[in-house]
């Protein structure tokens, strides 16, 4: 197919793949390409991902997607980009990587995040940094790359995220956009800039970090070869973004003060829009910056589709097999399955920590739990549990955020569980509101593009992205339904509290290689 208006491409570079979509007038989109990369764990806790592979697939995607479809450099009108938070890595004064990139989903740093909380007020650089402590954090990953690597620490020149590093690689500039930089741990959301106290306790200096700058930055004069590569004009305008968190809210057209995005994708997350920087006194949520006028306060939770993904894998051979012979997804005939099955999963109720938990418990050490389980229970049953255990970790931060700043007013949910209505149902019932989904898939590439308009001065206000949006489905809550997930839910965090010593006794034994 060839393209023939004018396009903004979004790049999503995400913990699994990166995505290059190309939207057309009010958002429709007109291609996409992904290119996928795994994440490496050389030991219990560790995640890693080779920065040359992440930065080859934005070359990769963005090319691919050129190419296919035969969009001219000249159609290109700017490039928007979003990505992944929390990842950290080290370079040399020539831009070598020396270690690989540390991503969200690393758990080495557990006992420098510890320690942050109980010896160093780690609640007040919450307070200023808006970036909870937890080993997700750069924060704690550097203090662990300064007390376990030291040599590593002292060579590094630079210390900067997925997304500085591709820029550096493209234009050979060290900079960095306010939102990613609101969630390393380091950034004041006071004043927009590196907490300084952080950094002398750190040791490290501002010039080993990249400058700072907002959402709405142009980059030109691309080096020649990449843009070659990709297909676009060395002065193509790329609007340097933000987090793919925040940009889901702009994606979805969640852009007002009480709307809420609900994104469920490998992790999941729950954020809404404030118009001023707001924290949380018990430090359950996140605050990070977009735009001027725009913060999103919200929470992530370690496990999303990544569980079903590890049901599939673990113990789905079976259906794997029947799913290729009738020609349908995996996952669809794994939902079909929880589908036989009433609420509750009759009694089985599942605490889905099997990667430690963010929000709103920021508990490295919680771990996966069936309760319940009785010879009643067949394999339809866990599967439902383990959707439902999602689904609580969800509406766990949707309370804390409901706290932090007040009532949501309208939810959207996008990500890969959007595409499933009985699991967006469930979501439903569980919150008991109504959810909408809106048109659009890919919500973090969306928001990257509608940036990137308005910065060109293209698209007045954020908030016009809502008429952008067309509404495929709405949930309403079904009565009966809520008060037996509300039954359960308390019960769910009741187990949590419970719980937590014995987390630690068992998370201490698996790290020591039991």
């Amino acid at each position: 197919m060839m393209i023939h208006e004018q396009v903004i491409i979004g790049i999503d570079i995400g913990t699994t793949s990166t995505k290059a979509v190309v939207f057309g007038e009010c958002g429709r989109v007109l291609a996409s390409y992904a290119v996928d990369y795994p994440i490496i764990q050389p030991h219990p806790g560790f995640a890693e991902q080779d920065p040359e592979e992440l930065f080859a697939a934005v070359i990769q995607a963005v090319g691919a997607v050129t190419i296919r479809h035969r969009i001219r450099p000249e159609q290109v009108k700017a490039i928007g980009l979003s990505a992944a938070m929390h990842s950290i890595m080290a370079l040399d004064e020539s831009g070598r990587p020396l270690t690989r990139l540390l991503i969200w989903a690393d758990n080495r740093s557990v006992a420098q995040a510890e320690r942050l909380l109980k010896e160093n007020d780690g609640l007040d650089i919450y307070r200023r940094t808006g970036t909870p402590i937890h080993p997700m954090s750069p924060l704690p990953k550097l203090l662990w790359l300064k007390e376990k690597q030291p040599d590593v620490f002292r060579q590094a020149r630079w210390f900067v995220s997925v997304k500085d590093y591709v820029l550096y690689r493209l234009y050979g500039d060290y900079i960095a956009d306010h939102s990613l930089a609101s969630a390393t741990g380091l950034f004041r959301l006071d004043t927009l800039d590196w907490d300084e106290d952080v950094l002398s306790f750190l040791g490290i200096s501002r010039e080993r970090l990249p400058r700072l700058v907002p959402a709405t930055y142009v980059l030109q004069g691309m080096k020649k070869e990449w843009a070659d590569k990709m297909g676009v004009s060395a002065d193509v305008p790329v609007v340097i973004g933000a987090s793919d968190g925040v940009l889901a809210n702009i994606g979805v057209g969640a852009v007002l003060p009480g709307e809420a995005a609900i994104t469920i994708g490998t992790s999941g997350a729950v954020r809404t829009i404030a118009a001023a920087p707001t924290t949380d006194e018990k430090g359950r949520t996140f605050c990070y910056a977009l735009t001027p006028g725009y913060w999103v306060v919200g929470g992530p939770t370690n496990n999303g589709g990544i569980l079903l993904r590890w049901l599939r894998d673990e113990f789905g051979a079976q259906e794997r097999e029947v799913a290729k012979k009738l020609g349908i997804d995996p996952y669809d005939l794994l939902t079909k399955y929880a589908e036989r099955v009433a609420p509750g999963a009759e009694g089985l109720v599942f605490l889905p920590f099997l990667s430690g938990e963010r929000a709103p418990y920021w508990n490295a050490n919680a771990r996966g739990t069936f309760f319940g389980l009785g010879l009643h229970h067949r394999r339809e049953h866990l599967i439902r549990a383990v959707m439902e255990g999602v689904c609580f970790s969800i509406v766990s931060v949707a309370l804390a955020i409901r706290d932090v700043t007040g009532p949501m007013t309208e939810i959207r949910v996008s990500g890969g569980f959007a595409k499933s209505p009985f699991w967006r149902q469930m979501l439903s019932d569980m919150l008991g509101k109504p959810l909408i989904v809106p048109q659009t898939h890919e919500a973090s590439a969306l928001g990257a593009a509608a940036v990137a308009l308005h910065a060109l001065g293209e698209l007045p206000s954020l908030e016009m992205v809502k008429t952008w949006m067309d509404t495929t489905a709405r949930h309403e809550p079904k009565e009966e339904h809520t008060l037996i997930y509300a039954e359960l839910f308390d019960l769910y965090s009741r187990l949590y509290e419970r719980l937590k010593e014995e987390f630690d006794i068992i998370a201490a034994f698996q790290r020591q290689g039991g």
